[in-house]
């Protein structure tokens, strides 16, 4: 699919919010871990703070203890034995040597704890045992014993507690001595109330922080998905109808075509033309052609069944999506369609054009039915453009797109593609016809004419090519590549001793939109050093419907240079009289649907007035065309002064041609 805003669209489609939300959690995440890490890091930092200092109190005891040993001083001994010291002497095995106050030291469960500035041993208490060392290192808390602790404190579970109550939790301590052996002292852990009511308050505003961030995710998710529909209700939509546009047609007519298990599957594209649409704006008003244009697009969708399509595609086209049975039946729904529409406005006959291109069942490389990968919606609707294309009249009409406007496109293509390396390369080919004097049967002029002569087509005739450079724009380097060609092989003539005659070369309507034509004409002509006379410049009767004070002046500056202009195909339009009457021209060109057909008496007549018109008006006359004897009778007895045609010569190439010169 081409189009740059349908791409554009679909990278927004892929873009879903998965990635910002999953951003926003994990960044909840981090607030969230961050607290809680600070909380448990303050936390830590207040136990390890209180064991150090319970650290610092055994370590003092344990030098005390050090000191009486090694100097037996009773005094030392009966600091060290304070009541409030509870501690026990133990050795490398661990066997209790004394103790002093109770022995509840569990010396079977003790393990070591990191802190932030050391790692010590501890044991639990037998009696109290809450605080006891974990298996990762750090102290841990045996709930079971819990309760006891809180009995013990005078707290029972109906007590309102008081922030400033606290609880001690006991543990042992074991700081190494002399000679092998450790003091292991009473520690307590005082756990005060306000403690825990501030890492609740910090817990609580984590949560809080954490629910707010959530809150505000879901609130940006409900929006994104508001605003992302209501973009793409917009994006969607057609701005006459109000209904689905060409976008979404492309989108969901691909999604469709390529969904699974449908492959097996016949579609149709449609492009569907109001015919009558301008002519109702200019006779009503546009608001009210747009309310009709509304009609049609109820009417279409009336008509389709469950998954066929229909937007309005532009002006007054609408494309469609249906399912393809057989022809036969397709068509009769398509005329049924066509029937409703036609009677949309009682006072109004309305017509529609339809091209149809058909979608066949999707197939792999052995035959088999396969799933469509991939559509081109857009060349198959302009296949269905190309097909709506063809029909003629003003009458509603079917057209379907066959293998015809295939080859048809694929030759366009292949000229658009080949025409500049053609210039280049010096493919195209100037042939010469001559043009006689009826009476004597001398070669009095002849007529410049392009052939293709193509390394990969053959020769091709420029009935195949010149309307696609006419409909191209390259139609004007192909008029400067036949002027520059035929005033140079004039001028080789005449270096060769040749007589050379008048040359007309064609100069397309296009050309004349170019204020500067005459100077480029001449200074082609002037650079091949080829007298003026020599050289006719033909213009087409279609270009006198175009600037007509434009082309005046042209012509007038061509004239005044010495060319000679001549009018081509005079009588296949519809305006030739006032084109004589205002143009400045030299010769007439008799079209030759004059001579093809016998109209009898009245044909003659019209010959022999045109001839006789175009004498009093001081122009010279050449019939084209001429293929009978008794057409050139008659052209000589009415005074017709060159005829052109293969009764006297067909187109030939320039060496066949200089030997006419020749001659």
């Amino acid at each position: 699919m081409g189009n740059i805003k349908e791409q554009k669209f679909r990278k927004i489609k892929k873009s879903n919010i998965g990635g910002a939300v999953t951003g926003m959690l994990i960044l909840a995440g981090i607030i969230f871990s961050s607290f809680a890490a600070m909380l448990a890091v303050f936390g830590l930092y207040i136990i390890d703070s209180k064991i150090m200092d319970e650290y610092i109190r055994i370590s003092n005891m344990a030098d005390f203890y050090k000191l009486s040993e090694s100097k037996k001083d009773e005094d030392i001994l009966g600091t060290l034995n304070d009541p409030k010291n509870e501690y026990i002497i133990i050795d490398s095995d661990k066997n209790v040597i004394k103790f002093h106050g109770s022995d509840t030291c569990d010396l079977a469960n003790g393990g070591s704890i990191k802190t932030f500035n050391n790692t010590l041993t501890i044991y639990p208490d037998m009696e109290l045992g809450a605080i006891i060392p974990s298996v990762h290192g750090r102290i841990a808390v045996d709930s079971g014993n819990i309760r006891k602790v809180l009995e013990k404190s005078g707290i029972s579970d109906d007590e309102s507690i008081d922030l400033s109550d606290h609880i001690k939790l006991p543990l042992w301590i074991e700081v190494p001595a002399d000679n092998g052996r450790s003091l292991v002292g009473k520690a307590y852990l005082n756990v005060y109330f306000r403690e825990f009511a501030v890492a609740g308050i910090l817990a609580v505003i984590i949560v809080c922080i954490t629910f707010v961030l959530l809150i505000f995710i879901i609130i940006f998710l409900i929006r994104h998905v508001r605003n992302r529909s209501r973009m793409r209700e917009v994006f969607y939509m057609d701005e006459v109808t109000g209904d689905h546009n060409w976008l979404w047609f492309l989108s969901n007519a691909e999604a469709e075509l390529t969904k699974r298990g449908n492959g097996n599957k016949e579609y149709a594209i449609l492009d569907i033309v109001f015919v009558n649409y301008r002519n109702f704006c200019v006779c009503h008003s546009v608001k009210e052609g747009e309310q009709m244009l509304c009609k049609v697009n109820n009417v279409i969708k009336h008509q389709l069944n469950k998954n066929e399509l229909c937007v309005h595609h532009s002006a007054a086209h609408f494309a469609a999506m249906m399912m393809y049975s057989d022809r036969n039946n397709f068509e009769e729904r398509i005329k049924k369609m066509i029937l409703e529409l036609e009677n949309i406005n009682e006072d109004h006959k309305f017509n529609f054009w339809v091209g149809v291109d058909r979608i066949g069942a999707s197939t792999d490389g052995s035959g088999k039915l396969s799933r469509r990968r991939s559509v081109d919606i857009e060349k198959e609707y302009n296949n269905a453009g190309a097909a709506r294309a063809t029909i003629t009249g003003s009458d509603s009409a079917v057209a379907f797109f066959d293998d015809k406007m295939v080859e048809e496109q694929m030759w366009l293509d292949w000229v658009n593609e080949n025409q500049e390396k053609a210039i280049e390369n010096e493919e195209f080919l100037v042939y010469y016809q001559p043009k006689y004097d009826p009476k004597s049967g001398k070669m009095s002029g002849a007529e410049a004419l392009i052939r293709w002569n193509s390394p990969m087509k053959g020769m091709v005739s420029p009935g195949k090519f010149i309307p696609i450079f006419e409909t191209n724009g390259f139609i004007t380097k192909i008029d400067h590549y036949m002027l520059t060609h035929v005033a140079r092989d004039q001028r080789t003539w005449l270096d060769a001793g040749r007589k050379c005659v008048p040359v007309s070369v064609n100069v397309s309507r296009a050309h004349f939109i170019e204020e500067d034509l005459a100077e480029q004409i001449r200074d082609i002509v002037d650079e091949a050093g080829t007298p003026h006379d020599l050289i006719e410049i033909e213009l087409t009767e279609s270009a006198f419907f175009d600037d007509k004070n434009a082309l005046i002046t042209t012509i007038k500056k061509l004239k005044d240079y010495g060319f000679a202009i001549s009018m081509d195909d005079f009588g296949s339009g519809y305006s030739s009289l006032n084109s004589l009457k205002e143009m400045p021209l030299d010769v007439l060109k008799l079209d030759a649907d004059f001579f093809r057909n016998d109209d009898g008496e009245r044909g003659r007549i019209v010959v022999s007035e045109a001839i006789n018109l175009a004498k009093k008006l001081s122009m010279r006359t050449v019939a084209e065309g001429v293929e009978e004897k008794d057409q050139v009778d008659f052209l000589a007895e009415e005074g017709c002064d060159l005829i052109q045609g293969f009764y006297f010569a067909k187109p030939m190439p320039k060496e066949e041609y200089e030997k006419k010169l020749r001659s």
